[in-house]
C-alpha cells in the first residue's frame, strides 16, 4: 500500500473509570481484532500459550500490584467481546512469546530543547485501523498515545499532562521472565510524575519481557535511554544524537541473548550514519523527520511501506517531540513529507480534528 492512499489516522477522547476506558478501547478495535489479528499466527501463537504457569504468575501480579491497569484489560475484553483470557495474553505477547514481531524506530536528538521521533511500526494490515487517543483514567494521569486495536495504550509513543514524553520499541530477547508483563510496565510508566519515578518504577518489579524507552520531561534537562529485560535494566543520560531500533544497544544489555533482524540491524546503522550527520547540523525536528523518513536502504529501510516487510512491520505513524525547559510541543504524521495529521502544539488534543 502506498503512503498516500493509507487511510488517515483517527483521534478519540476517552474518559471515565479504567473500566470505562477499556470498553472504549474495546469497541474502538473490535472489528480490526476479529477481521486482522485473530486470523494471523501471532495470535494464534500466542493464544496457544494459555496453559503456561508463566502466564497465571504475571495474571496474579497485575490484579495485586496494578488494579486499575487490570480493570482497563477487563474492559477492553468486554468491549472486544472476547474472553479475558485471550485478552490478557495477547497484552502479554512479548513476555509470553520473546521473539514475537514488533519493530520502531527512535530518534534522540539532545538539547536542551530535546527532540525525540519516533516511527511507529507495526502489523501491516493494521492500516487504517489505529489511533491517537486521549485518555483520563480516573485516579491516573492524563496523556494522549497511539494505540493499535486490542491492546492498552502505553507501549508505543505518549505524552502526559505533565510534560512526560515517553516512546518504546520492541526487543527480542531469546528469553522472558515470570514478572510483570511488559506493557503493564510501560502503562504504569504514563502515570509517573517524572523521570525518577519512571525508572524507580522498572527497577522495582520483577520483569516478564524487555523494551527500550526514551524518556524525557519538559523542565527536566535529562534525555534518558532505558533498557530493561527479565534480569537487568540499564539506564543511559543521552548527550549526543543517536538511534534506536530495536535491539539492546546498552554496554551493559548487549551480552544478554537476542534476536537481531536484518531490519532491526540495518535500520540500527543506518539511522546511526544518519545520526551522525545530523549532528552537525540543526539537530531539530526536520532532520528526525527526514531520518525517519528515510529509504535509502531498499531492503530493509526505516520509514516501511512494503506489506511483504521481512519483520511483517509497516509504519503507521511518525511522531516528533521538541521537550524544553519551558514545555512541550509535539505533532503526529501518518504520510511522509505531508503536514502533520494531528498538531498537538503543547496540548494532549489538536486544534482540529
Amino acid at each position: 500500500m502506498l503512503p498516500e492512499q493509507t487511510p488517515r489516522l483517527r483521534f478519540l477522547d476517552i474518559r471515565g473509570t479504567p473500566h470505562d476506558v477499556g470498553v472504549a478501547l474495546g469497541r474502538f478495535g473490535a472489528r480490526a481484532v476479529r477481521d486482522v489479528l485473530m486470523p494471523s499466527r501471532a495470535w494464534r501463537e500466542v493464544t496457544s500459550r494459555s496453559a503456561a504457569a508463566d502466564v497465571s504468575a504475571m495474571a496474579t501480579l497485575v490484579r495485586e500490584r496494578f488494579p486499575r491497569y487490570w480493570q482497563e484489560l477487563r474492559g477492553l475484553a468486554e468491549g472486544l467481546e472476547l474472553p479475558f483470557d485471550d485478552v490478557f495474553l495477547w497484552n502479554c505477547r512479548g513476555d509470553v512469546w520473546p521473539t514475537a514481531p514488533g519493530g520502531c524506530t527512535t530518534v534522540h536528538m539532545p538539547g536542551p530543547p530535546h527532540v525525540v521521533a519516533h516511527n511507529e511500526d507495526g502489523e501491516p494490515r493494521l492500516a487504517g485501523h489505529c489511533a491517537v487517543a486521549r485518555i483520563a483514567s480516573d485516579g491516573g494521569a492524563v496523556f494522549t498515545a497511539f494505540v493499535y486495536p486490542g491492546s492498552l495504550p502505553g507501549h508505543t509513543f505518549a505524552a502526559t499532562a505533565d510534560g512526560l514524553v515517553q516512546t518504546v520499541n520492541n526487543i527480542r530477547p531469546l528469553r522472558g521472565g515470570r514478572g510483570v508483563p511488559r506493557m503493564i510496565l510501560t502503562r504504569a510508566t504514563l502515570d509517573c510524575d517524572g523521570l525518577d519515578a519512571a525508572v524507580s518504577l522498572i527497577r522495582a518489579h520483577d520483569r516478564g519481557g524487555a523494551f527500550h524507552l526514551t524518556l524525557a520531561r519538559a523542565g527536566d534537562d535529562r534525555l534518558l535511554s532505558v533498557e530493561f529485560s527479565a534480569d537487568a535494566v540499564s539506564v543511559m543520560e543521552v548527550d549526543v544524537c543517536g538511534v534506536h531500533a530495536n535491539h539492546f544497544v546498552h554496554p551493559a544489555m548487549t551480552a544478554v541473548p537476542q534476536r537481531v533482524t536484518g531490519s532491526s540491524g540495518q535500520r540500527q546503522r543506518r539511522g546511526a550514519d544518519l545520526a551522525a550527520a545530523a549532528a552537525g547540523g540543526g539537530r531539530g525536528e526536520a532532520d528526525a523527520l527526514k531520518l525517519l523518513w528515510d529509504t535509502g536502504c531498499s531492503d530493509f529501510p526505516i520509514h516501511r511501506t512494503d506489506p511483504g516487510d521481512p519483520d511483517n512491520e509497516n509504519t503507521h505513524a511518525t511522531a516528533v517531540f521538541r521537550i524544553g525547559r519551558d514545555g512541550l510541543r509535539w505533532a503526529v504524521y501518518d504520510r511522509p513529507g505531508a503536514s502533520p495529521c494531528f498538531d498537538m502544539g503543547r496540548g494532549l488534543e489538536p486544534a482540529a480534528v
